[in-house]
């Protein structure tokens, strides 16, 4: 069954909403096995609450509608319904008096406005909003369920999974089954040099299908299966993994959730190493990342940020030689600064991030920053390029230098 999501208020099309709901629906059609193609967003208005609605209808076989089902005279996603699909409005005497007690037993006057909650399209069942005072509805309209819960997430998503979910599945009957996602997250290529090199595997491959999602520096490469079952998703997906690891090799970091940080941490912790941070133009991003993943102080010491030429000669030992020589913002600068560091913290790896975050230039253009890692096997230093954004460059030199670090401490080091 294809089930089409649409959200009802002006409120989100001018942003002073995020529609959190779309993505909580989402999930959880995913969950059931529920094909979901499309999702929309309309403001206060009748007609075009219409014009959607029969749009949703001709396309889709659910639709899950929320918002616009309150008191209040914005609220008309009732009226939409009746329109779409040529019923007229009737009133329910007997949830009229459920609001009226409701009120009573808060010690409360109920505004007359809170009736039109007791209105609903002729023909419709009214869904039961345990967390609230207005009922959800179910209407069939042709061969298209639509369903209308509250815009309020904590009202809709009790009786999206109380109600709509088990009625949408029971009615899918043989089609039910599972739609199971993995996300292998993989970082150090572009988002077009990664789907070149899996551009074979994704054409052959219909079920899982494969996408690829760029975010804050790191590619995503999203596999979902359909199949009767979790166990058989799977044995689907299984195969498919194994061939873009072995296509994108060290650059896989992660499947699922894990962060960054945390990955590092268990490889440090792994080696029985301790791990600090010497940092000047991240100004502590990267020790407040680690220091963020809990049990950090197994194998993290602590940071040095060193932000001034001084503070790099007295705190981390930084030779004047070497800053008059090469400046603040050079390779030999961050690798002075990790030594400094893995000797006054002390600490068995080290990463040091010195550069020039703008937006004015310091020393070198805007956004170049310089990140050493050093381990007790080895001191490697790498130059990197970034945005001429003060803010992006910081963020995206700090996930660089984790993601560095994760390489280095692997033995694997960076060769691209």
């Amino acid at each position: 069954m294809n089930v089409e999501v649409l959200a009802v208020g002006t409120e989100l099309l001018l942003g002073q909403v995020v529609n959190s709901n779309a993505a909580e629906i989402g999930i959880r059609l995913a969950e059931a096995g529920l094909d979901h193609y499309r999702q929309g967003v309309v403001g206060d208005n009748l007609d075009r609450m219409v014009d959607a609605l029969q749009g949703a209808v001709e396309r889709a076989g659910a639709v899950i509608i929320t918002g616009g089902i309150g008191p209040t005279q914005d609220d008309i996603t009732r009226e939409a319904m009746c329109l779409a699909a040529g019923v007229g409005m009737v009133f329910d005497d007997g949830f009229a008096e459920q609001l009226r007690r409701r009120w009573e037993q808060r010690g409360l006057a109920m505004p007359e406005s809170n009736l039109r909650q007791a209105e609903h399209p002729e023909g419709s069942i009214l869904i039961a909003n345990p967390k609230g005072t207005a009922p959800g509805l179910r209407l069939r309209v042709g061969d298209t369920w639509l369903f209308a819960l509250p815009g309020v997430p904590q009202e809709m998503l009790p009786m999206l999974e109380s109600d709509v979910i088990p009625f949408l599945i029971a009615e899918a009957g043989g089609e039910k089954g599972v739609l199971v996602s993995r996300v292998i997250r993989t970082y150090g290529l572009p988002e077009s040099r990664v789907s070149e090199m899996l551009g074979d595997i994704f054409e052959a491959s219909a079920n899982p299908t494969m996408a690829f999602l760029a975010s804050a520096g790191e590619i995503k490469v999203r596999l979902t299966a359909r199949a009767a079952d979790e166990a058989a998703a799977a044995a689907l997906l299984d195969p498919v993994e194994m061939q873009i690891r072995e296509r994108l090799g060290h650059r896989v970091f992660a499947v699922g959730g894990a962060s960054i940080e945390s990955i590092v941490l268990d490889l440090v912790c792994a080696r029985g190493w301790t791990l600090g941070t010497a940092e000047s133009a991240t100004g502590g991003l990267i020790a407040s990342r680690l220091t963020s993943v809990p049990g950090a102080s197994a194998c993290y010491v602590g940071s040095v940020v060193a932000y001034t030429a001084a503070a790099k000669r007295d705190l981390l030992g930084v030779p004047a030689a070497v800053i008059e020589q090469h400046g603040l913002v050079s390779e030999e600068t961050a690798v002075a600064m990790a030594r400094g560091a893995a000797e006054r913290l002390p600490a068995d790896v080290v990463v040091a991030v010195t550069g020039s975050a703008g937006p004015d230039p310091l020393e070198v253009p805007a956004g170049t920053m310089v990140v050493a890692v050093r381990t007790p096997e080895d001191t490697r230093v790498r130059v990197l390029r970034m945005p001429p954004d003060r803010e992006r460059a910081r963020t995206l030199a700090a996930t660089a230098a984790l993601q560095m670090l994760r390489l280095a401490v692997n033995g694997a080091w960076w060769r691209d």
